[in-house]
């Protein structure tokens, strides 16, 4: 593998800020398409945040419920916009976050390998060569032939994951409050994990854990109601999060 070079940004974020529009029902939800709600309340998710990730960073996400840290995890999946700000991500994202998002659920677990493949971008080609390497991880057995309405919750989230982690991604983005299957399974998910940090692949890791932060982590930010508080070394971040929370 080629040595990763000290600056090479693969993820950078230049001014970035959103603020999500909160409604207190569906009704009010489908009237502001039409009409600019009044006095509606705001929530900025992220306010004018910075920063540059290199390729081959492990960088930890800390924060309370709310600190923005799910937000800026969609941005860099493409799956949220900023309002203001520029976001630029160089290279293919593998998500685990919303694991089960895009199936399509009268096709069937084989069928929906190749669909989540089309909308990641991937070839035909490449994703008949990743299938039964998808298909084995997944554990689902003749199922992965059923279409997926018949899977439970759990089995649809196997599915996600396999394809995930097994596209050979050039960031990986988790977030740890992930729970896939049982525990068996679970150790297989991490221990898949953990073999793709150590592959050199760009890392974005998001947990409440601190110990688990250290152990994957060598760098970590602090977001607080979406502010980037501090970024540097994950001992000192961890150390500035929970003197801020004894601040409270």
């Amino acid at each position: 593998m080629a040595e990763t070079k000290v600056s090479d940004p693969i993820i950078t974020f230049k001014n970035v800020s959103k603020t999500y529009t909160l409604y207190k029902d569906d009704k009010a939800r489908f009237k502001a398409l039409f009409f600019k709600p009044r006095n509606a309340k705001t929530n900025k998710a992220l306010n004018n945040v910075s920063m540059v990730i290199n390729r081959g960073e492990s960088v930890g996400i800390v924060g309370d419920n709310g600190a923005g840290k799910s937000t800026l995890l969609k941005m860099i999946t493409g799956v949220a916009f900023p309002d203001e700000g520029e976001i630029t991500v160089d290279g293919k994202v593998a998500a685990l976050l919303e694991l089960t998002a895009g199936f399509s659920m009268e096709m069937t677990g084989r069928e929906n390998i190749y669909l989540k493949g089309y909308v990641l971008g991937l070839e035909d080609s490449y994703i008949k060569q990743i299938e039964e390497k998808i298909i084995d991880f997944a554990e689902l057995g003749d199922y992965i032939d059923q279409p997926v309405r018949t899977y439970s919750s759990g089995m649809k989230m196997r599915l996600g994951f396999a394809i995930n982690v097994n596209i050979e991604p050039d960031i990986l983005v988790v977030d740890e409050a992930l729970s896939v299957g049982d525990a068996t399974f679970k150790k297989k998910c991490k221990s898949k994990i953990k073999e793709i940090i150590e592959s050199g692949v760009t890392v974005l890791y998001v947990s409440h854990n601190a110990a688990s932060v250290k152990e994957i982590c060598a760098r970590s930010i602090f977001l607080k109601k979406g502010t980037v508080m501090f970024d540097g070394p994950t001992d000192e971040t961890l150390r500035v999060y929970e003197e801020s929370k004894k601040k409270k």
